[in-house]
This record gives structure tokens, sequence and C-alpha cells, in this order.
């Protein structure tokens, strides 16, 4: 018979699994083409060609899931996604562009070549052609184009000094449309009156299509004086390239035309998976093992150390009041939060930071008959091998066997280094998906 204590990090491990599995790339669009709308339908069966672009960290699988789909109309069939590049594998018509090294968020001039391969495929289509665009997660990065004037470098600057800001993914996006030639609805703008159809995994909270890889088929409703307003809000009008500063306020000045507002009613924008699809097969899977669920949706977000105490105060409360609901409780969450960087971060992720920062709130005690986990979706926690961590009253119970003090390390953002050593690291290598994070805390009865 497993101890309770084992159960349940066998359970929540499980649970998070079912969440990803929920949103596998390669079947959402599979399934999706083969039973399409009617619109889309009747589009896929003209005499055209079908042009597929795009890119994500769930590239790969959508596009396999493409040819699977579409196996009678391969030899209409081309196109060129970018991926990262452990994604990168052969497929029967579809070239899979290796847009990023293996453990980096930036992006690079094979991301950009990759980019012009897209837009010189789009500029010889044909008037009966139909266009697919496959985004998700990592777009923003894996789909560079920066405007004239603006080298790659400069933008990699911008984009870690955000970053490291704790800026929002929206934040980011506003000024990375506003310095890119296809985002902000740019992309659209060049497959012109053809029909387009983008196919989307939404790594952003609420699913706003503007925002989902920059937006690359979608009305931008940004402009360049939010960007500016933007980097003033972090100080960053002194930091950032005198190049990125020039072409903003050059914009704002109207010296180049705004991203769309609108776009033509040929582009179609379908959300396939998200992050509350993901929570829902989660609260599935608990309730088939007699878990009361709280799931508290997708919508969390903010610094994730505060966040994490806020949530971890709910399961202090149900473990010993029984409110709002009473043991055995499974609370789900979602969302994306940000970590605000010191001078000298050690390494880790939100979703290690999240699970640290509850871990040191509850203590040992807090934790007894209790299991916090939290993962990335995508299987990457910042510049890490892990996915996330978890944490149970062992946890704690071994840091304090080894001198471990959670709140030194998360005093220095160093919680990578703290679940090495405890071996509480959750790792899952790359999924192939990426609807942001789940996070999953059992309380036993």
């Amino acid at each position: 018979m497993l101890r309770t204590a084992s159960l349940l990090r066998q359970h929540a491990q499980a649970i998070w699994q079912a969440a990803v599995a929920a949103v596998d790339p390669f079947l959402l669009v599979r399934d999706f083409l083969m039973y399409p709308p009617p619109e889309l339908a009747k589009t896929l069966a003209g005499p055209g060609h079908i042009l597929v672009v795009g890119g994500g960290k769930a590239g790969a699988a959508m596009a396999a899931g493409v040819e699977a789909a579409l196996v009678g109309s391969l030899d209409r069939l081309s196109g060129v996604v970018n991926v990262p590049m452990e994604s990168v594998r052969p497929l029967r018509v579809l070239r899979l562009h290796a847009a990023r090294p293996a453990g980096s968020n930036q992006p690079t001039a094979e991301g950009v070549a990759g980019v012009q391969a897209m837009l010189d495929l789009v500029a010889k289509a044909g008037p009966h052609d139909v266009g697919l665009c496959l985004l998700s997660g990592g777009g923003s990065a894996l789909l560079p184009a920066p405007v004239a004037g603006i080298t790659l470098q400069d933008k990699q600057h911008v984009t870690a000094l955000l970053h490291a800001c704790g800026a929002t993914i929206n934040e980011m996006n506003c000024v990375r449309k506003h310095l890119s030639a296809i985002k902000g609805g740019r992309l659209a703008q060049a497959f012109g009156a053809r029909p387009l159809f983008s196919l989307i995994i939404s790594d952003v909270i609420g699913d706003p299509l503007d925002v989902i890889a920059s937006g690359p088929t979608a009305p931008d409703p940004t402009t360049f004086a939010d960007a500016l307003a933007i980097l003033d809000r972090y100080g960053l009008r002194k930091k950032v390239p005198p190049s990125v500063l020039a072409h903003l306020e050059r914009g704002r000045a109207g010296g180049f035309p705004e991203t769309p507002k609108t776009l033509p009613p040929s582009v179609h924008n379908l959300v396939l998976g998200n992050n509350s699809r993901a929570l829902d097969a989660a609260q599935g899977q608990a309730e088939k093992w007699g878990y009361t669920v709280l799931n508290l949706g997708s919508y969390i977000e903010g610094e994730t150390r505060h966040a994490a105490v806020v949530l971890a105060g709910i399961a202090r409360s149900i473990r010993a009041d029984g409110r709002p609901l009473r043991p055995p409780v499974c609370l789900l969450s979602g969302g994306e939060t940000t970590v605000t960087l010191g001078p000298s971060p050690g390494r880790g992720g939100r979703n290690q930071e999240w699970v640290l920062s509850a871990a040191a709130y509850l203590g040992a005690a807090g934790l007894r008959n209790m299991v916090v986990l939290s993962g990335g979706t995508d299987g990457e926690d910042g510049p890490t091998d892990a996915a996330g961590a978890l944490a149970d009253e062992s946890t704690l119970t071994r840091a304090a066997t080894m001198g471990l003090d959670p709140a030194a390390y998360l005093e220095r953002h160093d919680a990578y280094s703290f679940f090495e050593a405890t071996g509480d690291l959750l790792k899952t290598g790359l999924t192939q998906t990426n609807v942001m994070d789940v996070r999953v805390v059992l309380i036993g009865p």
C-alpha cells in the first residue's frame, strides 16, 4: 500500500500530465482539419495550393497534424514553419525550419531566414491559393523579422531588457510588434485578399488574438505611442538601442504606417487549444480519483511569489478549516505569472519559484498531507531543463537535513538549485505544446 504522501505526488503529476495531453497539437490540428467548418472545408476543396506558414513551440506537431488530415492533398501542400531546433524532423511535404537553438528564447538569424522563406512563398501565391498559418506559444521569438533600420541584435537586446524588468507578455509583444515586418497583422496583409485561416494554440491569458505570437494575422489595437509608454514605464528609454528609440518615435510622429487596425473578412483566426481546455482535463482526472476540485481558472498573473502565497493560503484554509471545501481537494489554477529578477539572479523559472514560495510560506508542518506542483505546459521553465517543481513535507525535511534555507534561495531567485538538491524538479522534456502554466495543489483527507 502506498503511503499517502507518495500517492499524492503520483496523483499530482498525473493530473498535470492529463492537462498537457488535452492540448496535444497534433491531435487538435488533425481532428479540426478532418472535420472543418463549412467555410474552411469549401476553401480547402478548391483548385488552388494550400500554403502553410507559421511558428511556435507546437509548430512541428501542428504541421504533422496538417499533413495527417490533408493526406489526400499533399500534392497541393507546401510551406515552412519555424520551430525550435530540437523539434525539427522530416515531414512528408512541409519543411520545419530550425529557428532557435536548444535552450534559447531569443530570436535568431535562422529565424529571420525562415520568415523570409515564408514571405517569398506568399509573394508567389496564385489567386486561388489558400493560407494556413500555424501559431503557438514561442511564436514571437521564433518569427523574427526586424523592420528596416533595426538589427536582430537590437531586438534581442530590447527583449532581454523587457524580460529582466518583469514586463508582461502583452507589454513585450506590443514593443516587438512595432519593430517587426510581420507581427501585429502584417503577415495577414502579405496574403492580400486570399483566404487565410490561422490555427492557434494560445499561451496568453484570455486568448487575445493580437497578443498570441504577437498577432501576425490579427488586427493590432496597440500603437507606437503605446510601445514608447512601456519603455517609459520600466525606465528603458536610455537603455534600448538608439535605433529602436528613433524608430518608435518616428512611428509615433507618423513617419511609418501603423500596424493594421482592421483586416479583410477573408482572414480567420481560430483558437484550437488553450489553458482553460487543459484545466478542464486536469479537473476531470482529479474527479475520477475522488477529489473535490476547486478550479480557479486561467487568469492567474502578477508577481510569482505573491500569487503563490495567496493560493497557498487557500490550501491552508482548506486543510485547517474546511473552507471553502473539505478535503480531499484538488486546487487547480492556470495563467502565467512573472518574476522580477534582482541584479545577480540564480537559476530557475516562474514555476519553480512558485512552488518554492508556496512551500516556504506553508512550512513542513503546513505541507503535511499536501503536495504543491507547478509546471510550464511546454516542458520549459525559464532558461532551465525543468518544466517546474513539486514539493511536500518531505521536500522541506530533506532541505533542513542539507542545511538549505528556502528563504535564502527565494531571495536570489535560485529555485532550480534548491529543488535540484532535494530531488523535486519536474522534468518532462519538451512537450511540443504550450498553453502557459498549470498548477496542482492536492490536500489529502
